[in-house]
């Protein structure tokens, strides 16, 4: 194997005129200025906040005064949730149902029964109404009472009259179901309802 010999002289001096002569291709380029830091941002000052105006005859280790049963009760009555339903049926003869003109052609009263019991009767008896051709009939509900201070457990009075609605608008009901309306007083105010079936 031959041996890499280095460059002559005559080599050498060649190269260092070639080299001389040499452009450069690119100009030397400026060294990009270093980008400054970020500036840390002021935070902005709090606002003074108002003191918060003293709670009349709230002391620290008191005992609460009052019956000690405080009612939170978030959804709204059923009477407010049913009027905020679009209507579906005839407008004529909705007016008519809602004053108490139209007689219903059969009724149920689900007063004093327990939800357990009341949920197949009701079913039962809206099926059946649809099978014999019926398209207004009332559901008497009652309009419950309070459960008192002593309850184990926070009751919402009248738990019929807010569980049909929703029953009523639950599979299998709600295929035959068209609308639902609190009642006339002439047929028992808020203890009952209109319900007005499909064809």
């Amino acid at each position: 194997m031959a041996r890499r010999r280095g460059l002559s002289a005559e080599d050498k001096a060649l190269w260092s005129r070639i080299a001389a002569t040499a452009v450069p291709m690119h100009p030397a380029r400026k060294q990009a200025e270093p980008i400054p830091e970020p500036k840390p941002l002021k935070k902005p000052a709090p606002a003074p906040q108002a003191a918060a105006p003293p709670l009349a005859g709230l002391r620290i280790g008191a005992k609460a005064g009052g019956s000690g049963s405080t009612r939170l009760d978030l959804s709204p009555p059923p009477r407010e949730a049913l009027h905020a339903q679009p209507l579906r049926m005839d407008h004529k003869t909705h007016r008519q149902m809602t004053r108490g003109k139209l007689v219903p052609e059969a009724r149920i009263d689900l007063h004093g029964m327990t939800l357990a019991v009341a949920q197949p009767v009701l079913t039962r008896f809206i099926l059946q109404a649809r099978a014999d051709g019926r398209r207004l009939v009332l559901v008497i509900t009652g309009k419950g009472r309070e459960g008192g201070p002593d309850a184990p457990l926070p009751v919402r009075p009248g738990a019929l009259r807010h569980n049909v609605p929703h029953w009523l608008h639950m599979p299998p009901l709600n295929a035959v179901v068209l609308q639902v309306r609190p009642a006339h007083r002439r047929h028992g105010g808020e203890g009952a309802y209109y319900v007005y079936l499909r064809r």
